[in-house]
């Protein structure tokens, strides 16, 4: 593999997923800029030669290796290699969708962007149409697309998609769907080979398909630096708190990266109500194991929707006599009228701050005062050229050396 020609990578944005997409084709033309940088400096003093001649001679081979794959320019200078491959979307009268890809993807390795939670208008028909989606418009979108980009010929399909959809079905208390399972094992039938997401809601959904990789990422890198950024906050009166037994490891990791204690939050559940918004939920009685009492408390959770356990969380650990509280989502959904309720407890003093990821394009909360969104697509594009130059994801899935050197530099 040419590290500093990606000639078999393409990356395809559906509607919905275009701003997500095109700022990870920016991170990944940084990156194999520095490598082509870094390449052309070795060979230049390795050789004793001249680093204009090297990435002279370094254009070459690319351009003999693929030669429409890099734009003109100076030849011995890095030329950004083509990576984002234009598509067409076509929303009919009646509903259906029709994906159509405008330049040939024949065996390239091609990574296919969607962000299924994305529910501001997007277009269709070359902008002639704006239309708001739901997650089963953008699932059956992905599903055209993936389609198309098979019947295209592509080598490789992954499937990128911060939010997995349907998730929070993947076990069965009673007569229900394996819903979370169905949905991919229908993109592995479709031939998806792989599905990147991040902070999964449960790691057992990869287990389900047959030969489909699932590479589930992690934001804590990126929250612990913004957590690290909020004055006076990682002081001695700090503990992590998992909001319910299911939160555990992921608490437990950020307790033991930030060496700070751990408490738990357990809530007793009466299943015979249902779960109607933030205010009408099915939490009976929250007990806490551990200390919160004049202390900052920080949350850690994957998804927030319409967030009703998350206020009464923060309501609770208020009464037990905790000073701030400071939550973290991977996953922002703020479903309903979720944004409302939030902005109630922020002027009531519920919590101090919530950290979320830009894995869901969000326009209403980003300007909040009490919001702070952290950048993941730098992580996504670390990952996308990992895998297609095959190498390893280990330093990536597992974090835990670059957090010390970063807590370590503040």
């Amino acid at each position: 593999m040419n590290y500093s020609n990606p000639a078999n990578l393409a990356v395809l944005a559906c509607p919905g997923g275009e701003m997500f997409a095109d700022e990870v084709v920016n991170h990944l033309k940084k990156g194999y800029k520095r490598i082509f940088e870094k390449m052309s400096a070795e060979l230049a003093k390795r050789y004793s030669q001249d680093i204009n001649y090297i990435a002279n001679r370094i254009n070459f081979i690319n351009d003999v290796v693929s030669p429409a794959h890099h734009s003109q320019g100076n030849i011995e200078k890095f030329r950004a290699p083509h990576i984002k491959v234009p598509a067409r979307f076509t929303c009919f009268p009646n509903g259906e969708i029709k994906a159509e890809i405008l330049e040939s993807i024949r065996g390239k390795d091609i990574y296919i962007v969607q962000d299924v939670e994305n529910h501001y208008p997007v277009s269709f028909n070359d902008g002639d149409l704006k239309k708001a989606l739901s997650v089963n418009d953008h699932l059956m979108t992905m599903f055209v697309t993936v389609d198309a980009a098979k019947q295209a010929g592509a080598d490789r399909i992954t499937l990128v998609t911060p939010v997995y959809p349907y998730s929070r079905q993947h076990k069965a208390k009673g007569r229900e769907g394996l819903t979370a399972s169905r949905v991919g094992k229908i993109m592995e039938f479709l031939g998806v080979n792989r599905i990147i997401t991040l902070d999964i809601h449960s790691r057992e959904i990869g287990n389900s398909f047959n030969c489909m990789r699932l590479e589930n990422l992690h934001a804590s890198y990126q929250i612990i630096r913004a957590l690290s950024h909020l004055p006076g906050v990682l002081c001695d009166d700090f503990v992590v708190v998992s909001p319910d037994t299911g939160a555990v490891d992921r608490n437990k990791f950020y307790a033991t990266a930030l060496k700070k204690p751990l408490a738990l939050l357990y809530k007793e559940r009466d299943y015979s109500k249902v779960s109607r918004n933030a205010l009408e939920n099915n939490i009976a009685e929250i007990k806490l194991l551990g200390n919160v009492r004049d202390k900052t408390v920080f949350m850690a959770d994957d998804m927030l929707g319409t967030g009703g356990t998350l206020l009464k969380n923060m309501k609770f650990l208020k009464e037990q006599g905790a000073g701030k509280v400071i939550c973290s989502v991977s996953l922002p959904l703020f479903s309903g009228e979720a944004i409302k309720y939030f902005d109630e407890a922020y002027k009531e003093g519920l919590f101090y701050r919530i950290i979320g990821t830009n894995a869901v394009y969000q326009e209403d909360i980003i300007t909040r005062e009490w919001y702070i969104s952290v950048n993941i697509t730098r992580l996504f594009a670390q990952t996308i050229s990992r895998l297609h130059q095959g190498l390893s994801l280990s330093s990536l899935l597992d974090n835990r050396d670059v957090i010390v050197k970063l807590l370590a530099d503040n």
